[in-house]
């Protein structure tokens, strides 16, 4: 590819296609982290591995007034997919989200509670798919005498209540939410939360720290710490409002259905987006196997609602 596209004449549709070649591939890379994990494989080997200190933990919510803002990406922002076209005004009303995801540690709370047991939490359709699976905890945890273990590739290693939760659904995150009496954020919040700061309204960052690349002191991103780091680190990658992690270490799954913005027009890869709109979640932030390259705070990513394979924990919302 470098020796074809260097032979080419400099052009607006050879770089795209350059850049959408590479970015495809780079989300398969994750595809294979993650199934590696599905299928019990031994964990992804790595010359080195950054060794992340906790800073100190997060606590509460952030108070966010809300405002109008320009939700997705700006025209000259550089490439984006289509289902990230284009920026366009929405408001946003007064809202508290938290500075970190949910630990381990609070959602072993939620199980030990009997959540998963609790008609009254989970939606119809997510009660089915419990049923249906036989749901009682993470489908990699696993219960041995008062401890919980978790699967890590094909270890059990003693459940860390420090690390965010990850490899629960739609559902799950949903009915955790309820019991904690939080809601999931909206898409639109969660970038709000990602891409302002209170001294310039509306205006908008690429990642929540500013304009810098992400780096291994900001972001948990493509196997620089191999795994998941806790709630409490990298405080230097917080956004301008105090929240934590916001790119990198799990995906956050969003309230929203996964649809199109206004005025949308699928790309020349039409299959990417338009044929999952309305049956898939929205998730936002990128997770520990994402590539730094291919992550920004207007990044769109999108599952069905029963998937808990993926690397995805969530971060709530005050009601």
């Amino acid at each position: 590819m470098l020796e074809r596209t260097a032979a080419l004449t400099p052009s607006e549709d050879a770089a795209y296609f350059a850049k959408l070649a590479a970015f495809h591939e780079e989300m398969h890379s994750e595809a294979f982290t993650y199934t590696r994990q599905t299928l019990g494989y031994s964990a992804p080997c790595a010359k080195s591995r950054v060794v992340v200190a906790a800073d100190e933990a997060p606590v509460g919510d952030a108070e966010i007034p809300g405002g109008e803002f320009m939700l997705g990406a700006d025209r000259d922002a550089g490439f984006a997919f289509d289902n990230e076209k284009w920026a366009h005004p929405v408001h946003i009303e007064p809202f508290r989200i938290a500075r970190a995801a949910v630990s381990n540690g609070d959602y072993a709370a939620f199980v030990e509670d009997g959540g998963y047991a609790r008609r009254e939490l989970w939606c119809a359709e997510g009660w089915a798919w419990r049923n249906a699976v036989d749901a009682g905890h993470p489908v990699y945890w696993k219960r041995s005498h008062a401890t919980w273990l978790e699967r890590h590739y094909d270890a059990l290693e003693p459940l860390d209540p420090a690390l965010p939760v990850m490899h629960v659904n739609w559902y799950e995150a949903s009915a955790y939410c309820r019991w904690a009496g939080r809601r999931l954020p909206t898409e639109a919040e969660w970038e709000y939360a990602a891409a302002t700061a209170p001294e310039t309204p509306g205006a908008k960052r690429r990642h929540p720290w500013g304009e810098g690349d992400p780096a291994a002191d900001r972001a948990n991103l493509f196997g620089a710490a191999q795994g998941r780091v806790g709630v409490a680190a990298l405080a230097a990658g917080d956004s301008a409002w105090g929240c934590r992690q916001m790119i990198g270490n799990v995906w956050e799954w969003t309230a929203d259905a996964f649809g199109p913005y206004p005025g949308f027009v699928a790309d020349p890869y039409q299959e990417y987006s338009q044929p999952w709109f309305d049956t898939h979640k929205v998730l936002r932030g990128g997770c520990h196997a994402t590539r730094a390259s291919l992550i920004r705070n207007t990044w769109r990513n999108f599952y069905t609602p029963e998937r808990r394979d993926v690397f995805a924990g969530l971060r709530t919302c005050a009601r």
